[in-house]
């Protein structure tokens, strides 16, 4: 009985310290961390953190290609999740850059790229492909014990080719991107654009499927997702049909309302090269920001009244994340910049991070 009292007050200790030094690292001077996925020249792949002011926190070498990040509420933890079709995610000490773990898809999935975390800092969910039936998509679910992550089982996502998964503000109902598109093991080559089904679901943590929506245009990919903290969704949509036509490249669920375009002018539209790569909310500004690497350009807009606020060109414009003032972006070619949006005229400025070779995504703690 001793022994494990022991046991026990040993392990509070040990969380109150970790969390207390986890505390003080994120509270250190006013920089948010950015974390991203990030090649070299030549082509060896990174997880890496930097401080908006270039400092750079990590730079680790992982084994394959990664695409988004979610780091843990409380601990210092982020998972750089293996892009399509990656069977690797990393665990990763934010303090350090340490590789505390591999995680290896199970046999006959691979991951697609993104994952959340509960609020509670216990689970995991990561979108998956079933090799067996090609694009059947479902959520890999995965317990924290301590500092390791194992494999507890798996949800359907009610739909195929599922992306990006995000949580909507109750911290409880989940939200997934169900692209649509077929892909086998080990490919990128899409089986069925002739019969794409994508879907924007909500699901609870379970599998149960609480609704189930669809835009217009069949071939138009629901891929990236947005949060606002009043429960809009804004989602970032990549076509796959023909350049002629001009497709709702992003789509809106505001509260109690169905899923549908954002009124986007038809010129933005063409001029986004049937591609988006990253959405972002600020709900404070309440703006939303969307980046379209194959046109090189970036675009920010009212949230409320659909007024273009920004139309910029941007070389290979990458990630998009929200910040106090405004929004950073990453370049898969150019500078990563600041966007300052507290006033009328939006104002960007280059950052002092190392220029290219950044991924889609961006997340900052």
């Amino acid at each position: 009985m001793l022994r494990r009292q022991a046991i026990k007050l040993g392990s509070v200790v040990l969380s109150a310290l970790t969390l207390g030094g986890w505390s003080l690292f994120r509270s250190k001077g006013s920089e948010p961390l950015l974390l991203s996925a990030r090649d070299d020249g030549d082509g060896k792949h990174y997880a890496v953190g930097y401080r908006l002011d270039g400092t750079q926190v990590f730079a680790t070498e992982v084994g394959q290609r990664c695409h988004d990040i979610v780091n843990h509420p409380a601990l210092p933890l982020a998972l750089f999740v293996a892009r399509r079709p990656g069977t690797e995610s990393y665990l990763v000490d934010l303090r350090d850059g340490r590789l505390l773990q591999t995680i290896t898809s199970q046999p006959d999935r691979h991951f697609y790229g993104h994952a959340v975390i509960h609020k509670d800092g216990e689970w995991l969910y990561t979108t998956e492909n079933d090799t067996t039936d090609p694009g059947r998509g479902v959520l890999g679910v995965y317990r924290f014990e301590g500092e390791r992550l194992h494999y507890s089982g798996e949800v359907s996502t009610h739909g195929i080719g599922p992306h990006q998964v995000s949580w909507m503000p109750d911290g409880e109902t989940l939200v997934v991107a169900n692209g649509g598109i077929r892909t086998e093991a080990e490919s990128r080559v899409e089986m069925n654009l002739d019969a794409m089904e994508p879907s924007l679901v909500l699901m609870q943590r379970d599998g149960t499927l609480l609704s189930k929506e669809v835009l217009g245009q069949q071939m138009n990919s629901v891929r990236h997702l947005a949060i606002g903290a009043d429960g809009t969704i804004v989602a970032g949509q990549q076509f796959m049909g023909g350049g002629e036509e001009t497709a709702e490249l992003i789509a809106i669920k505001r509260p109690g309302q169905p899923f549908q375009a954002f009124p986007v002018p038809e010129r933005q539209l063409q001029s986004m090269a049937n591609y988006t790569a990253s959405v972002a909310v600020h709900s404070e500004l309440r703006l939303v920001a969307l980046t379209a690497p194959r046109a090189n350009r970036l675009f920010i807009w009212d949230l409320d009244s659909a007024e273009v606020r920004l139309d910029a060109p941007m070389p290979d414009c990458a990630g998009v994340g929200a910040v106090a003032d405004g929004f950073v972006v990453t370049s898969g070619q150019g500078r990563c910049r600041l966007y300052d949006c507290r006033k009328a005229q939006l104002a960007g400025q280059p950052l002092e991070l190392p220029s290219g070779f950044w991924d889609n995504h961006l997340h900052l703690v």
